[in-house]
């Protein structure tokens, strides 16, 4: 009989704000304590696209760019997150085109959290077209969590 323990799979998504920096540092806290992983996904549409656009030079995204940013972004944010010595737990960082929501809810797929900011990028784009996580949390198919930047500790 096999016994090998499957390890967590946490899922977040960052957009760049506060909020999914935030997000981001819950994430890896919560995987270090329950043994898992951390799959950070960035989703990104063409301007124009009904969804947060990544900054994109002349006029054209460039996904390598993209890719290289949300690494830094995420080295940056692990480490205020990492202790002297602390490897922390496994992070995968990955760029994906879509909406948000969809791209997340895809992801959600045989993980075992999902986890999001409470606000992104625009208010507009949230009056709009409702929140990214207001989406997930209707349509992931594992929990989710939804992070507050402003609370103590993230």
């Amino acid at each position: 009989m096999d016994t090998q323990e499957r390890t967590a799979r946490i899922v977040v998504g960052v957009d760049g704000s506060p909020s999914s920096q935030a997000a981001l540092r819950w994430a890896v806290r919560y995987a270090g304590l329950v043994g898992g992983q951390v799959d950070v996904v960035t989703a990104w549409e063409i301007p124009g696209e009904a969804s947060w656009s990544a900054p994109a030079a002349d006029g054209e995204f460039d996904q390598e760019d993209a890719e290289q940013r949300l690494l830094e972004e995420v080295r940056t944010v692990l480490g205020r997150e990492a202790g002297a010595g602390d490897a922390g737990p496994p992070v995968h960082e990955r760029v994906v085109h879509g909406h948000p929501a969809a791209v997340l809810v895809e992801a959600s797929e045989g993980a075992d959290l999902l986890v999001v900011g409470s606000h992104g990028r625009g208010a507009f784009r949230r009056a709009l077209l409702g929140s990214v996580s207001q989406q997930v949390t209707q349509h992931a198919s594992c929990p989710v969590t939804i992070v507050r930047q402003d609370l103590p500790g993230t």
